[in-house]
Parts: C-alpha cells; structure tokens; sequence
C-alpha cells in the first residue's frame, strides 16, 4: 500500500508509526533493563528502579507519564532516568523513518522495523554490560528468516501463472542465499581481521558478539548496503572513541546506527557509487 494516497493517509500512518515505536520503545528498553540487572523480562510488573514499587497503567503510557509526572516516580518521588523516554522518542522517530524512507507498507518495511527494535535492545545491554546477549542476535536471524518465508508465501498464493509462481520461488531462494552470503562474507572478513589484530595487539580487539552481529544485521542489508553498514559504523565508532578519549566502547551500539543508515540511505548512495565504476 502506498502511503501517499491522500496527505491524510500519510499523516495517519505516519502517526501510528511513531505511537507504535514508542511503545516498543517503552517494551524494548524495560527487557534491556531487566535483562543486564539480572531480571527474568518474560515475567512480572514493571517496577520502579528505585523503590521496587509495581508501576499501574498509567504510570506506563509511553512519553506522556513521564512527562505528567514530571520525570519522578509517583511512589517515592525519586529521579527516573531520562533514558526511557530518550528510549521511547528515538524508537518513534526510527520508525517514522523507517516508513519514510519505504514509502509504503510492505514486509520489508515490517522486517525492518522488528530489526531496529532487536537493534534497540541490544545496544542498550551492551552499553550497560558490554556484551550482547545471544538471544537477540537468534531472534534477528528468526525474524529475518520468518518474514522473509512469509513474504515468499504471500507472492506465491497472489500469483496465477505456473511460470510466475517459478519465479517467486527463485526470487525468494535467490534472496536468502545471497544475504546469508552477504553475512558470511561480511561476518567472516571482520572475524579474520579481528584474530590478526588479536595476534598483533596481544589482546581482544573485538568481541565475538560484535561479529555475530554483523553476520546478522547483513542478512537484512545484502552485501552492499552490508558494506555500507560496515564504514558507517567503523567511523561512528571511531568519532565516540575521540569524543569519550575511551580505550574501549561498546561496538553494538555503532553497528545498530550504522545499520539504520543502511536500512534508510544505504539504497541510493551505494546504487550512486556502483554506477561511478
């Protein structure tokens, strides 16, 4: 569907997008709480941090509760971490442009905006406990492979000819085995560069969970956007070290932003280069 039917078709959706990212946001950024403190984030009420006290419905409504109780919890009056709604409005604004930048509805634009959750969610972990957490990158490689199934399905039921129904299904065998190549290629040059530093340096110049991740962020992205990803988050990554005159920071984090652009201006940009060549 495309979304700019009408203005008003456009504003609406564009407005659902950014509602539902906050609320993800919200869910994503708790999980991440729970799960670097050591909590079960399958089971149980909301808590303040503080005072442990149950959080009720209202005390959970994405962006407005924080503002309405001016950034205090209603219990014990204690500072709540201006993290959650940073969390909840970034989210927001991700998923407004995640739909921009698609310019319809579609399952691209559903299987991108569940990686930029996983993303989330994971950044915030290893910017907490400096590891990410094998769960996320499991699921990322599930949800991948489910929408990438379910689309294959959808094209072949709406299809009528025996001959388009062939080429749905070398479409969609075409696209999985490229992109798990892509992640090989990408996953596995990084991994070979990371064990040379290692041998030089005399210690770990990057995690394991940073390679898995990129092995599954290049699933999504293919091997040209893949590489994009791939510099993006290097000088990201590159630019906090010089801001935070740190020796070592998370790399989760700059490889989730360097997947966004990937995922929004990867496209034109890297379809600009090739044809430079």
């Amino acid at each position: 569907m495309n979304i700019y039917l009408t203005t008003f078709i456009a504003v609406y959706i564009y407005l659902i997008g950014f509602i539902l990212g906050t609320v993800f946001g919200s869910f994503i950024n708790c999980q991440a709480y729970r799960i670097a403190h050591g909590e079960k984030w399958w089971t149980g009420r909301s808590h303040c941090a503080n005072c442990n006290h149950p959080l009720n419905a209202l005390d959970l409504v994405p962006i407005l509760s924080y503002l309405f109780l001016r950034g205090r919890c209603r219990y014990c009056k204690e500072k709540i971490s201006p993290r959650y709604i940073l969390t909840e409005l970034m989210m927001g604004l991700l998923f407004v442009g995640l739909i921009f930048t698609a310019g319809e509805l579609s399952f691209a634009l559903l299987m991108n905006m569940g990686l930029v959750v996983i993303l989330l969610g994971l950044s915030l972990v290893d910017l907490d406990t400096m590891e990410i957490p094998n769960g996320y990158i499991l699921f990322g490689i599930l949800w991948w492979l489910g929408i990438v199934i379910a689309n294959g399905v959808y094209q072949f039921l709406h299809v009528t000819e025996s001959v388009d129904k062939q080429g749905v299904l070398k479409a969609s065998a075409y696209y999985l085995l490229w992109h798990l190549l892509a992640g090989v290629i990408i996953a596995g040059m990084i991994l070979i560069l990371s064990l040379i530093m290692d041998r030089l340096l005399q210690k770990e110049s990057m995690g394991g969970g940073d390679i898995k991740l990129l092995f599954m962020v290049s699933l999504y992205l293919g091997i040209y956007q893949g590489l994009f990803m791939l510099i993006m988050s290097c000088l990201i990554g590159l630019l906090v070290v010089v801001i935070t005159k740190k020796d070592k920071i998370p790399f989760g984090p700059a490889i989730a932003a360097g997947t966004y652009l990937g995922l929004t201006i990867g496209i034109p940009i890297t379809n600009w280069y090739i044809g430079l060549l």
